[in-house]
């Protein structure tokens, strides 16, 4: 299947693409660049060297993809942009490359990235993420599989957030953000977990319950950390509560503290709503 491509976009030299891409008016693709099959590139967007994209990719119109990283460091060595494979990547979202020569901004599979959104450069992305329009990442950040990061959020270079874990709008975070957690604040503080998120993910009520009690034992029992991860370790085996723990043991900027009021439970509440269990259950997901 040949290539679509618009007599007024723009192709550098040395470009490897692959087989059934769409390629729109106005679109820049510089030197080097390697595009896989079957990717929507429309109007306007553009490309920079040391861009590779897998396959079956949207970029929406204007977009910015591998541009110099907004590094006063930076001095223009050879560093890249690697997009995996079905990502949505809407209007005017800026991802820019590694800044030290051989580093990369890397970006996983199946995720949603809304209009407006930045991504610095060194970010780390894993699978299924969703941000919403003007979440910005600085530099360095990683970010798990399947988190959801809500609108006109900001997140402090080097910070992680964990798998499933879920941002409110208008949030901003120095801290890093442990999996499965509900947050929200400025700054952002630990609000209760994604239950909805993870019958979502297939987390079965044993796993979950298991979840909310590291949790609980986190944030609300009054241990400290070293005291609560003691505790976790001692009486939970999921392969999820390791990750929990692993997660907050690697942290080198802290975890984020928790809330203070009953925010959790009001949050799940309104999750709830909209979502059908059986009354055991439901009594059960309340932390």
């Amino acid at each position: 299947m040949s290539n679509t491509i618009h007599p007024a976009a723009i192709l550098g030299k040395d470009i490897q693409l692959g087989q059934g891409n769409q390629i729109g008016p106005n679109v820049v693709i510089e030197d080097g660049v390697k595009v896989g099959a079957h990717n929507r590139i429309l109007q306007g967007a553009f490309l920079g060297r040391g861009t590779e994209l897998g396959d079956h990719n949207e970029i929406h119109m204007n977009a910015v993809i591998g541009h110099m990283p907004q590094d006063l460091a930076y001095k223009g060595e050879e560093t890249y942009t690697k997009i995996g494979h079905k990502n949505v990547i809407r209007e005017f979202v800026t991802i820019h490359r590694g800044t030290k020569a051989g580093t990369a901004t890397v970006i996983g599979d199946g995720n949603f990235i809304m209009a407006y959104c930045h991504i610095a450069h060194n970010c780390v992305l894993g699978n299924q993420i969703i941000m919403v329009n003007q979440a910005s990442l600085t530099g360095h950040c990683i970010v798990e599989d399947r988190a959801f990061l809500s609108g006109m959020t900001g997140f402090h270079q080097f910070s992680r957030i964990g798998t499933l874990a879920m941002v409110s709008a208008l949030s901003a975070f120095n801290k890093d953000i442990p999996p499965f957690v509900i947050c929200g604040g400025r700054p952002g503080v630990a609000q209760g977990i994604n239950v909805v998120g993870m019958r979502r993910a297939g987390i079965g009520l044993e796993t979950r319950t298991e979840i909310k009690e590291a949790y609980r034992l986190l944030y609300r029992s009054g241990l400290n950390t070293t005291q609560a991860l003691e505790a976790i370790k001692k009486n939970m085996k999921s392969s999820e509560v390791a990750h929990f723990v692993k997660f907050i043991e690697e942290s080198k900027r802290g975890i984020i503290d928790g809330s203070q009021g009953s925010a959790d439970t009001i949050s799940h509440r309104k999750h709830r709503s909209s979502e059908s269990a059986d009354s055991v259950e439901e009594v059960d997901e309340i932390v």
